[in-house]
């Protein structure tokens, strides 16, 4: 069985062959990401929810030095609506966020704004429940706003700069185009565009699929 680290390492070979293929001609080509729902936490509220001195436990390794954990929580709306299961990822940040669909806000009863992540001022208030306590985050659950992680390297060649806001289009039966889609630049990213359950249900893309970037303000 081929692991995932070979698998990224094949989809990595993959998108460079077409790129050098040609493929640029109808844009730059980025492997997609489907991420669901997540949690942030700081070190404070970890203990809060799993007990004094308790530190995150890697299970997956994601890009920029984060990782998804072993940990998980119950989130909780303001109409005491649940959803369990949500994973954690690390490692710990100043500032605790909920990142969720609308479908989820939804369920959950809470009026999640689409923000950047990190940009929790004034966003929605959520509960997080462990298995040793519970925590109240009176603003800090968000829709994240669909991105996509580049290295320098990969930001030239397709010819965008660091918070640049392109369009991006997937070539299958849905024939989706994205738009509003933020650039994030950094030497710890791999190229990939994040979208959330939402997005990827009503366009009929899943993890590994490739999109072509179409730049908005050449």
């Amino acid at each position: 069985m081929v692991d995932e680290k070979n698998i990224e390492q094949i989809t990595r070979l993959v998108m460079e062959m077409l790129q050098e293929g040609g493929s640029q001609k109808e844009g730059f080509l980025v492997p997609v990401g489907v991420s669901a729902r997540h949690v942030h936490l700081t070190q404070s509220d970890v203990e809060t929810l799993f007990g004094a001195g308790c530190q995150l436990t890697k299970k997956k390794e994601l890009m920029g030095g984060q990782f998804a954990s072993n940990e998980q929580v119950t989130i909780v709306g303001t109409k005491l609506r649940a959803i369990e299961n949500v994973r954690i990822l690390g490692p710990v940040r100043k500032a605790s966020q909920v990142e969720i669909s609308k479908t989820d806000a939804m369920k959950l009863g809470v009026r999640a704004p689409l923000r950047d992540s990190g940009d929790i001022a004034g966003s929605a208030p959520i509960a997080v429940v462990g298995p040793k306590g519970a925590i109240y985050l009176k603003e800090g659950c968000i829709v994240a706003r669909r991105h996509i992680h580049m290295s320098p390297a990969d930001a030239k060649a397709a010819g965008v700069r660091d918070k640049d806001v392109v369009s991006v289009t997937a070539a299958n039966e849905r024939g989706t185009t994205f738009d509003e889609v933020l650039i994030r630049v950094d030497e710890s990213f791999t190229l990939e565009m994040h979208i959330d359950t939402d997005e990827a249900n009503a366009s009929d893309i899943k993890t590994g699929d490739a999109v072509a970037i179409h730049v908005k303000n050449p």
